[in-house]
């Protein structure tokens, strides 16, 4: 008798739809009575991971791959210099190039490098509330939180202030390849253009500091060994427009999604106004209940059995880290925000396996400070539209 695991497609599992301009609440009834019947679905790209521990194991499955230059594969670009430059880049390379660049950027990307940003990162949050304070009210997205984040990974980086505007504006331009939005379209040459402004600043960068290096990002990557093996200029390049682009867009959509749920929970953001001891307990908690990635795309490299089913080669898979960070099995009244929740599992919001955000710690670090900022000098919020997510993490 055949105990060949049914095809995903074939097995009746529950099925939902949804337009592509659907926030994860707008559908969150249908994808929940899904979860409920089973811990896989079929949804209007294919299948979909529903339950945490699904999740969290197909994450850490090397069977099941990043799609390489997705967001522009959406668009219908699918070769030319802007994907080559996508799809090799640290968010869309897989397999052993992968775990290369990794072995070697963590040996950068320490706790310790990330610490000493701690007073910038109060410098930044604090001016950006100073620039609001006198007018007696803000829009969190545009006025604090869309401008946080790049000064700091400038600082990171050992980019001198009086440029930071600079990385500002070409991150800007390349991340209209990155936020898919039907309805738009963007200038390939454009975002070239200010791509290669960025190598070129980057290899001015690398050249000062061949002879002196310092103690930030960039020249721990140029000092960053393993085996005998280096980063080359074209990876140095490559990486930073990668911090850029990762650590720019889903940190301030995130602090927006955490804001924006806070204030929904007027009894939350006083707990943490009062204890701001709880700030890396209120970031777990926002980015668990109201993410802003919510979810992580992958294909299976091979026909893979997984879950009890199988899944042939090809086959465009979403993680819902969403619905997956909420399942009742997992997490306590699952559904209700409470930045108290303790001895509870790792969110997934920063993905897992291989692909595990490397710049979470600093991510975690920069939302804790926003948060406890914001509580403390911001009086009254008003929740308006909730923000719309970002693109996927990786």
């Amino acid at each position: 008798m055949s105990t060949a695991a049914p095809s995903v497609f074939e097995a009746d599992l529950p099925t939902f739809t949804y337009g592509f301009t659907a926030t994860p609440h707008d559908i969150f009834d249908d994808v929940r009575a899904a979860q409920s019947r089973a811990p896989i679905a079929l949804g209007p790209l294919g299948p979909e991971i529903l339950s945490y521990e699904l999740a969290r194991d197909i994450l850490r499955d090397n069977r099941f791959r990043l799609p390489p230059g997705i967001t522009l594969a959406a668009q219908g670009i699918t070769s030319g210099p802007l994907y080559d430059k996508m799809a090799g880049s640290l968010l869309g390379l897989d397999g052993p190039p992968h775990v290369r660049l990794r072995k070697l950027v963590s040996k950068a990307f320490t706790p310790r490098a990330t610490a000493r940003l701690q007073d910038t990162i109060h410098e930044v949050v604090n001016g950006l509330v100073d620039r609001v304070l006198d007018a007696g009210r803000c829009d969190v997205v545009t006025d604090i939180a869309r401008s946080y984040p790049t000064p700091i990974i400038c600082a990171l980086l050992g980019a001198p202030r009086e440029d930071w505007p600079l990385f500002a504006d070409w991150t800007e331009e390349v991340f209209k390849a990155l936020n898919f939005q039907p309805e738009v379209t963007f200038d390939e040459a454009q975002i070239m253009r200010a791509w290669g402004e960025l190598d070129t600043y980057v290899d001015d960068m690398v050249a000062a500091r061949q002879s002196n290096l310092t103690d930030d990002l960039l020249s721990e990557l140029i000092r960053a060994e393993s085996d005998g093996d280096r980063l080359n200029l074209d990876e140095l390049r490559m990486l930073v427009a990668g911090f850029l682009m990762a650590g720019t867009d889903t940190t301030r959509n995130q602090l927006a999604a955490s804001v924006q749920v806070l204030c929904e929970h007027p009894d939350q953001w006083t707990k943490l106004r009062d204890h701001p001891e709880l700030a890396m307990q209120a970031v777990e908690e926002s980015m668990r209940h109201s993410p802003a990635a919510s979810i992580v795309p992958r294909v299976a490299g091979e026909d893979a059995e997984f879950g009890g089913y199988m899944f042939p080669a090809g086959t465009f898979i979403l993680v819902n880290t969403f619905v997956a960070n909420r399942d009742p099995a997992i997490y306590h009244d699952a559904d209700r925000f409470d930045i108290t929740r303790e001895d509870v599992p790792p969110i997934l919001t920063f993905g897992g396996g291989a692909h595990y955000c490397l710049g979470a710690n600093l991510a975690r670090r920069e939302l804790a400070e926003a948060l406890v900022v914001l509580t403390r000098r911001l009086a009254a919020p008003v929740a308006s539209d909730r923000p719309r997510g970002s693109h996927c993490s990786e």
